[in-house]
């Protein structure tokens, strides 16, 4: 039988189920990854676990998100990370070291190998031939622990790429030419595979531009083949030993197919508030802006900064404009220093940040009031930035540079002779900030750090025989992981803090949620399409279950998040016929009849409107070890059942 890449890796670490498209399966992951900002709840878990050491080849937990230190908590948070992982056998990447999957793919990532992340963008490593998911913290917290990972089996995807890209056109307009074809759910429950002649012209941090980006598809990860180009980044990395080649069979069959000319490709802009908006930046030259963001984990690569170093070189960033460079790691931001770009940039008037994430999440460098912003990053959800009423552009590095310079959005292709870079055949590399893990026989002395405002996890609660509930909120189509529980620099700090971050939760659509959620005591939410896209945040399941959220009826769900409900024992159903959602309304008293048995065996139930007698046929769409964790109110309460 003919395989993909992802089927190749996919039947090298089965552990069950058959690789049927869509049922379940389960994996045996290599690595887990997490970030400061899920990584507490992450670690709390798995101390819940009562497992002394991890199980993995190997985990890394990275300090990349609350870098920004305005009162005791972050620093707290930061503390209880590096002295449990060095306890429990998991290395510790220090602030400043780097965004994970920057850093990730530089020094970890291998071709042929299992990951898991606490972060969406995880499937960045997909660039280097890993196939790479993200998950919420519990199931990472599981694969530490030895547990499997499992997920639907998915489909297979295949983007054809031929030619090469013209100078000033990016890997990221790769991405988003994919994002305007098959928009924001096109890659739901898919594997999105890279192959063609085309892929032979990326580099492999041009590849992990792509794959990371492949989450805004709601894809379950993204893979490019592992080639002789993957083995010379390996080398430079002084890693050629984990170099393994990797490619699809010729004859290997894709439930589709897309093809890509490289060179017919020009400069996108993915604009307000949706990274599928995508339009040429031509159509929109010349439009006023007031920020330029670059960096994040998409676009904070050596060969991204050495590009912009390259064209701000000898120039002045224009007066209205405000621009920040983020390098991804700190090799990259030596590495500049070393080689004179890193003056270059601060002489063109560059406002250099610490290598973290930053502005990608809210974390400083907000926009003015209404300001349009323009950034390498990954996500422009509304408010995400920090401020609600900002408009903020997707672009390339190239495009954003020149925009910088210009005062207004422009396209490079139009300005001037292309800039020339060449890159280094041997990295810079010292892990001096990456902390190894005490030894077995030392780990017992280690006494683990929690600071008062880490406080204890939420339990859940089996589900009741009938569902009695208020509808308590009705929310439309394409509902974020941000809107349900926002990032930015005063929300980010409480993540280990579920009583006080539950002030925050659906605040961006209602804001008096919160409020009214701990009056009623709880009860469900309506949602439309594509419920709960975006981040693989926990926390948007978690905090819901903390305020009383029994169930989210949606017309359908996002892969990670749906996930993350079930693992929290919030019981997520889709509504057979779309159109009744229109005639249920938030206020309205619902009620499901034999709820618990419906969980238990059931494909559909039936939901009653009270109020205003609508009848909505329900479906339950759960695998036999999905029904069993809904019935013990969530994954920590069905895995100490199993214990017992």
């Amino acid at each position: 039988m003919a395989y993909t890449i992802a089927q190749k890796i996919i039947k090298e670490h089965l552990i069950s189920g058959d690789m049927t498209v869509g049922s379940e399966i389960a994996l045996r992951i290599d690595q887990t990854l997490t970030q400061d900002a899920t990584g507490t709840m992450a670690y709390l878990q798995f101390e819940a676990m009562e497992i002394p050491r991890v199980r993995t080849e190997l985990s890394v937990a990275y300090i990349d998100h609350n870098t920004l230190q305005a009162g005791f908590e972050n620093a707290d948070d930061h503390r209880y990370i590096q002295t449990v992982a060095k306890r429990h056998g998991i290395r510790f990447s220090r602030p400043g070291n780097g965004i994970c999957h920057q850093v990730h793919l530089e020094r970890f990532a291998r071709p042929g190998g299992t990951l898991i992340g606490s972060d969406s963008h995880t499937p960045t490593a997909g660039g280097i031939g890993m196939l790479a998911f993200g998950a919420g913290g519990l199931d990472v917290a599981v694969a530490m622990g030895g547990g499997a990972y499992y997920i639907s089996m998915p489909r297979m995807i295949r983007v054809e790429l031929k030619g090469a890209l013209r100078p000033y056109v990016a890997a990221k307009d790769v991405i988003l030419e994919v994002l305007r074809r098959i928009g924001v759910k096109g890659g739901v429950g898919a594997i999105v595979e890279y192959g063609g002649e085309g892929v032979a012209t990326l580099s492999v941090p041009e590849r992990a531009t792509i794959t990371n980006m492949g989450a805004e598809l709601g894809a379950t990860t993204s893979i490019f083949p592992s080639d002789a180009t993957t083995e010379a980044f390996l080398r430079a990395e002084g890693r050629a030993e984990v170099y393994k080649p990797l490619s699809a069979d010729e004859d290997a069959v894709y439930d589709e197919y897309i093809e890509i000319d490289l060179s017919t490709l020009s400069p996108l802009a993915a604009c307000p508030h949706s990274p599928d908006n995508v339009k040429p930046v031509g159509e929109l030259a010349g439009m006023k802006i007031d920020q330029v963001c670059i960096g994040s984990c998409t676009n904070s690569s050596l060969r991204d900064m050495l590009t912009v170093a390259a064209m701000l070189k000898g120039k002045t960033v224009h007066p209205d404009v405000s621009l920040s460079i983020s390098p991804g790691s700190k090799q990259v931001l030596n590495m500049l220093a070393e080689c004179g770009a890193l003056a270059d940039i601060i002489a063109a008037g560059a406002r250099v940040l610490e290598c973290a994430c930053g502005p990608c999440i809210g974390m400083g460098f907000s926009p003015k009031s209404g300001g349009i912003s323009l950034r390498t990053f990954n996500r422009n959800f509304l408010a995400r930035s920090g401020t609600k009423d900002a408009q903020v552009y997707l672009v390339s590095p190239e495009v954003a540079a020149a925009s910088a310079i210009a005062g207004v959005l422009v396209d490079p292709t139009t300005i001037s002779e292309p800039v020339r870079i060449t890159m280094p055949e041997a990295f810079r590399i010292s892990d001096n900030m990456i902390d190894m893990p005490a030894s077995p026989e030392e780990s017992e002395s280690v006494t683990v750090e929690k600071g008062p405002n880490i406080k204890s996890i939420p339990k859940g609660a089996a589900p009741a025989e009938d569902l009695s509930a208020e509808l308590i909120l009705k929310v439309g189509d394409n509902i974020t992981t941000d809107h349900i529980m926002p990032a930015g620099a005063k929300i980010l700090p409480y993540r280990s803090n579920v009583p006080k971050l539950s002030e925050f939760c659906f605040t961006v659509c209602d804001p008096d949620f919160p409020e009214r959620a701990r009056a009623k005591g709880g009860g469900v939410i309506l949602g439309g399409s594509n419920y709960g896209q975006g981040s693989s945040r926990e926390h948007a399941a978690l905090v819901p279950q903390y305020l009383g959220i029994r169930a989210v009826i949606a017309k359908s769900f996002a892969r990670i998040h749906v996930a993350n409900l079930i693992n929290f024992g919030i019981v997520p159903m889709t509504l057979v016929n779309e159109a009744d959602y229109d005639s249920l309304n938030e206020g309205d008293e619902i009620y499901v009849e034999g709820f618990k048995e419906a969980i238990r065996s059931g494909d559909k139930a039936y939901l009653v409107d009270k109020t205003n007698g609508t009848r909505a046929e329900l479906a339950l769409s759960f695998t036999e070890r999905q029904r069993k964790i809904l019935l013990a109110g969530g994954t920590l309460n069905y895995t100490k059942e199993q214990d017992n």
